[in-house]
């Protein structure tokens, strides 16, 4: 069981002295109206070592990253109030070109300080939990750091195979406040954490055999009859998973509602979906949701964006009944770092904090040297401005670089005779990151950054084999992104399902096919079948013939896409090869292999035509103006709002 400890680790109270002070009312005072007292909590979190407000990809400032703006939100806010707490929510190891330089280049000891956590102990965090990205790198890299986090870490549904806790599932934390009337007290806050159990899918390469994860709920029933027996007046829930309805099912990866319904519950901090809550249009019309209030089932929760962006501010108006405090109001607001005007300006709201740049600026200044290293060179510009709506050559130079790995690792296997195709994404296309969030890279040299930019997530290669039926599903699962479009109707309609993420828009090259967006996705966004007699996948073909269904092909994908991220149908059934490479390095080796590429799309996919008079519309950076790829017939119609430009399709 976890034990009792204070959460200020910088200012110890004795209890002796809470309790003489107490002993010291005045007579009479407990038959007067019930104690009343402010508790402002603080929340960070998916903060993925974004730290110096720098794009590394752009090798530029950013006004909307890190977590030294955050923390001038977090000393401000805590100025205001008598009493607060500074929680993270997980997802810090992992994320930025500041994490992979550790990760990658220097490495990570267990006797260094790894620079998020040098960051985050810089700033008085109480308490923090894991987010799925921490499991990225294997367990030792995670453990080693940890070692210098100076604030407890809790995880109630990951255990060690055998049983032994990975870190406490939960703490008891008691600290003295000030109530309204200026009297001491102590508190007794429970705090209790929670991953998506799904890391055993993403990251079974490091985890099989050693964690087992289990249902978020499921944990929560478990380990809160033993919290509760130490009576805590509030208990927080730090849960790294996002808010979705629909009915309970077990194993959710977003289950912060359904967690919410938990007696002894009282606060959820929610993360892990990279958006803000309350006030988030994803978030509109869920049931036991209040997206104004900030509410989960009436209790009070907050989630603010990712790598820096807000500060989760939530006030607690607390009520003493009898020995124990109660939660009587509250108010709930996600504070942001910057804002984006009208002409999509940017506007800082507050600036880097001295101590936290001080923290990593040597790490800093190594990942700009590691970032500027060069790999080779572009005759034509690499950019993703508009690979949600047509082949797109920064992922056909991923598809390239994959195809010829796999060969050379198949050719010496009993599956050299299949075809050799691969699966990639366009992982930066704007959406929920902004309409900076677009891979853009100048003809002429590539560094590092450049690379990183092209394939942003430490994904390792996996090589799966599929039958034709199940290639067709997978392209199926991928069309997900696209809204049905009514060829009938004249007025706008928006093409790209903003829910969707870009990373799960595979594009399956070494294979032909057209997308037809006026029929209904046959699956919904968790991956289930849902219209059996849709088919969006048209002309699906092979070297010029039709798809045998019953034909085998090889597929270079990465882990999280093998191992189930996404729900993609066929993608686990047969993992042929589990690579140790990166997939960014084997772009990096491909470049070096070529010294220059000539980066352009082949155009193996394409939306099927529409009816002359459809409005069909879609958005992307300011900065295509001008790049619009040969073949791709559209038209700059004006302000996409949020800063893009929006675009419409011409038939």
């Amino acid at each position: 069981m976890a034990g009792d400890t204070q959460f200020n680790r910088r200012d110890t109270l004795k209890a002796g002295a809470v309790i003489a002070a107490s002993a010291a009312l005045p007579s009479g005072l407990a038959a007067q109206a019930p104690a009343r007292m402010k508790l402002r909590l603080l929340e960070t979190t998916d903060l993925h070592v974004n730290v110096v407000p720098y794009d590394y990809f752009r090798d530029a400032a950013d006004d909307t990253v890190g977590l030294a703006k955050t923390a001038t939100l977090i000393k401000a806010a805590q100025a205001e109030a008598k009493n607060s707490l500074l929680f993270d929510n997980g997802d810090f190891l992992q994320g930025s070109s500041l994490g992979d330089y550790i990760a990658y280049k220097k490495g990570l000891k267990a006797s260094e300080t790894h620079p998020i956590i040098a960051a985050m102990n810089a700033l008085p965090y109480a308490c923090g939990t894991l987010g799925n990205h921490e499991f990225n790198y294997g367990l030792e890299f995670l453990e080693n750091g940890l070692a210098k986090a100076e604030f407890p870490l809790v995880c109630a549904n990951v255990e060690r195979v055998g049983g032994a806790p990975l870190v406490d599932p939960w703490r008891l934390f008691e600290q003295s406040f000030e109530d309204e009337a200026g009297q001491k007290h102590i508190l007794k806050i429970g705090v209790i954490g929670f991953v998506p159990p799904q890391i055993m899918q993403w990251d079974k390469a490091n985890l099989d055999g050693k964690l087992v994860a289990t249902d978020i709920v499921d944990a929560a029933s478990k380990h809160l009859p033993e919290l509760m027996k130490s009576t805590p007046d509030i208990v927080i829930a730090l849960c790294h998973s996002g808010i979705a309805g629909g009915e309970r099912k077990g194993m959710e990866e977003n289950a912060a509602l359904y967690l919410a319904k938990l007696d002894g519950i009282d606060v959820i901090l929610t993360g892990h979906q990279h958006l803000v809550f309350p006030g988030g249009k994803a978030f509109d019309g869920i049931a036991g949701v209040d997206n104004v209030r900030g509410s989960l089932h009436g209790k009070p929760a907050c989630q603010p964006g990712f790598w820096g962006s807000h500060l989760g501010i939530l006030d607690l108006d607390l009520e003493k009944h009898g020995e124990r405090w109660r939660i009587a109001d509250f108010k709930v607001e996600p504070k942001p770092i910057y804002e984006r005007t009208p002409d999509r300006k940017i506007v800082p709201k507050a600036a880097a904090e001295p101590s936290v740049l001080a923290a990593v600026k040597a790490d800093h200044e190594a990942t700009l040297i590691y970032m500027r290293e060069p790999v080779g060179a572009t005759a034509s510009p690499i950019n993703s401005f508009f690979a949600l709506v047509a082949d797109d050559p920064s992922v056909q130079i991923v598809a390239e670089a994959q195809i010829a790995y796999g060969k050379g690792l198949m050719a010496q296997t009993q599956w050299k005779a299949l075809p050799v195709l691969s699966a990639a994404a366009p992982f930066k296309s704007g959406g929920r990151a902004g309409p900076a969030f677009f891979t853009d890279i100048p003809a002429g040299p590539l560094a590092l950054k450049n690379i990183a930019d092209i394939y942003l997530y430490p994904n390792t290669v996996q090589i799966v084999k599929v039958t034709g039926a199940q290639l067709r599903e997978w392209l199926e699962r991928s069309a997900g992104i696209f809204n049905r479009i009514d060829p009938a109707k004249t007025d706008e309609q928006p093409l790209i399902n903003p829910g969707f993420p870009a990373f799960n828009f595979d594009v399956i090259d070494g294979v032909t096919y057209h997308i037809d967006v006026t029929q209904a996705s046959r699956y919904d966004s968790d991956g289930k079948l849902i219209a059996p007699q849709a088919h969006r996948i048209i002309d699906l073909a092979f070297e010029g013939q039709p798809i045998d269904e019953s034909a085998q092909f090889i597929v270079v994908t990465n882990n999280y896409r093998a191992s189930g991220g996404g729900n993609f149908p066929g993608t686990k059934t047969t993992v042929v090869l589990e690579a140790p490479d990166l997939n960014r390095d084997v772009i990096v080796r491909y470049i070096l292999d070529k010294k220059t590429i000539e980066p352009k799309a082949d155009g193996n996919w394409s939306l099927a035509p529409l009816p002359a008079g459809v409005n069909v519309t879609f958005v992307t950076s300011p900065a295509a103006a001008g790049k619009l790829p040969e073949g791709l017939k559209a038209e700059a119609v004006g302000d996409g709002g949020e800063g893009f430009a929006k675009y419409r399709l011409k038939g």
